[in-house]
């Protein structure tokens, strides 16, 4: 079909059947923006036909030109072949409807972080207003240090990393959004380069899947730089540090809110007396927890 399908002209409807069954018949392995082939293909078609996410069913069952046609079908045969995330074919991913850059410098926007930030934190952050201070460490593409600045007005944001590559991608979606006065990029060692400050919150989405799993990824998450993911034999090594050090940056009411993805028994078994506050969102269960300095501290 796929020669043939060159020279013919197909309705949105039937690119999108054909891109769900390329995509079952290939094992692709989704998790970056979508779970499923059908999103996926439904993301990839209209991206390349210059139609916003969100305008699917008015042109369902149009017919689009044979030269949008080959675009389509190229896009879909490069995701088969590739099987890196859609989100570095198309240089976009998409957080509580903000749109961001990515390339292979950075690993897929993805964190629920992000549905907590739509809500300024609330409740454990009472006043939006009141937050003069935010961290955001290990930023990559600093998606969350941007919806930070969205969710507390007043505040600075402070987003750090130590890929120099992950911090020019951070830079070009800060100048996006036109918030190069309030987001300041820092090149650190988690925080050992960073100047002394004390922040009202700090959010965190840390390298943290284990080795184990690390061993086993799809070739989908293997796209992704290994520095972004890859946090040590129990997922806790970097964790450790930033627990450790957070207190010193921390204001006497500040707060921590820390991505772990499915790794809370090791999380657990490396911080036996910490209790902290685990966080639920519609994206995640049991990936979030919030700890206070004075959790920390004691």
């Amino acid at each position: 079909m796929y020669a043939s399908a060159r020279t013919e002209r197909f309705t949105i409807r039937e690119l999108i059947r054909y891109a769900v069954s390329r995509f079952n018949a290939a094992g692709l392995v989704f998790g970056h923006g979508s779970d499923n082939a059908y999103d996926e293909a439904v993301y990839l078609v209209l991206f390349s036909l210059h139609l916003a996410p969100d305008t699917l069913e008015p042109f369902l069952d149009a017919h689009v030109l044979r030269e949008e046609s080959a675009r389509v079908l190229d896009l879909i045969d490069e995701r088969v072949k590739t099987r890196v995330p859609a989100a570095y074919l198309t240089h976009e991913a998409y957080l509580q409807g903000h749109r961001f850059y990515v390339d292979q410098r950075v690993i897929v926007p993805r964190s629920p972080i992000s549905e907590l930030l739509e809500d300024s934190l609330s409740p454990w952050v009472g006043d939006p207003y009141g937050v003069t201070r935010v961290l955001d460490m290990c930023t990559g593409s600093g998606c969350l240090a941007i919806l930070s600045a969205l969710a507390f007005p007043d505040a600075e944001v402070d987003a750090v990393d130590i890929s120099t590559d992950a911090l020019e991608v951070a830079k070009r979606n800060v100048g996006d959004y036109a918030l190069q006065d309030r987001v300041h990029l820092h090149a650190s060692n988690l925080f050992a380069d960073l100047p002394p400050a004390r922040y009202d919150v700090i959010i965190c989405n840390p390298p943290y899947v284990n080795q184990q799993s690390m061993d086993t990824l799809p070739q989908e998450f293997l796209a992704e730089p290994s520095l972004a993911l890859a946090g040590g034999t129990d997922g806790m090594d970097l964790v450790r540090t930033i627990l450790r050090d957070a207190p010193s940056f921390l204001t006497e009411e500040g707060i921590i809110v820390l991505e772990i993805g499915h790794e809370r028994p090791y999380f657990e078994a490396a911080f036996p007396h910490l209790e902290p506050m685990w966080l639920q969102t519609e994206m995640a269960g049991d990936q979030l927890l919030l700890l206070t300095r004075e959790q920390l501290q004691s």
